[in-house]
């Protein structure tokens, strides 16, 4: 496949969703709801898990398989409550010292007037502040879609990591070809010049690894034994410790591509 192909491989409502990847992983799981200022969403569930002897917090972008799953996740869309929610999840998994994994699936956040309006854009910003200072291991994959700031803002982990068939880019190649070529009909070479596939990513340094997927399903065992590794990793490191690892994983990125 191309890297269009890929991108619409990634939409497939054939893929494994973060809610079937979060039963399978874990032996024992816990939602919670809510965001304790607005209400629930089906955008981004998240809860606790138990992962042989580890206790983690699990936070994923969920999208629908049928039209009456994706009308309830808004088509994988977090709105603004969604990334509150998420906020809570991480804090609550900071006091309690629990390693953080994410599972990211996204065309982007919900880009509608009311969710600018209630403050979308600052608590993206809010997840990227929560992210970059927690003091415990904090893991991210993106098993589908991972589009623009809607996905970034469950990704600044300490390790990255991506299905062999999901993507991850600023914005969709429809979008980037509007922009550039002031026309969607060069989304197929917008795509090969973005560099948002597993392997243009993991080749530029963005992300640190690719879980293995057999007909676009997420390999369980692969991905466990990656979380299982870096948990042991990252049992050796103070909290200052973790956040400086972050930190330096960031800049290191940031001075290749500046």
């Amino acid at each position: 496949m191309d890297a269009y192909e890929r991108v619409i491989n990634a939409r497939s409502k054939d893929r494994s969703v973060s809610k079937e990847v979060i039963e399978d992983l874990f032996n024992d799981y816990y939602y919670i709801k809510g965001d304790r200022a607005f209400g629930d969403t089906h955008s981004i569930i998240g809860g606790v898990g138990e992962l042989e002897n580890y206790t983690m917090t699990f936070i994923g972008i969920q999208k629908g398989k049928s039209m009456e799953e994706a009308i309830q996740t808004n088509f994988g869309m977090p709105e603004p409550h969604a990334y509150r929610k998420a906020i809570r999840l991480m804090k609550a998994a900071e006091k309690f010292k629990r390693p953080v994994v994410n599972f990211i699936d996204t065309p982007g956040a919900y880009p509608g007037v009311r969710a600018e309006e209630k403050g979308q854009h600052q608590l993206i910003a809010d997840c990227l502040i929560t992210m970059a200072g927690l003091k415990v291991p904090s893991f991210a994959f993106i098993i589908g879609e991972g589009g623009s700031g809607g996905a970034l803002a469950l990704a600044l982990a300490n390790k990255i990591y991506m299905g062999d068939g999901a993507v991850f880019s600023i914005l969709s190649p429809e979008g980037f070809s509007s922009i550039l070529y002031k026309s969607k009909s060069k989304a197929r070479e917008s795509a090969q010049l973005m560099r948002l596939t597993s392997h243009d990513l993991l080749e530029d340094g963005i992300i640190d690894g690719i879980v293995k997927e057999d007909r676009n399903k997420i390999s369980i065992s692969d991905l466990k034994k990656i979380i299982l590794g870096d948990l042991r990793y990252y049992s050796k490191f103070s909290s200052n410790e973790i956040v400086r690892d972050r930190h330096d994983k960031f800049r290191k990125i940031g001075v290749k591509w500046v």
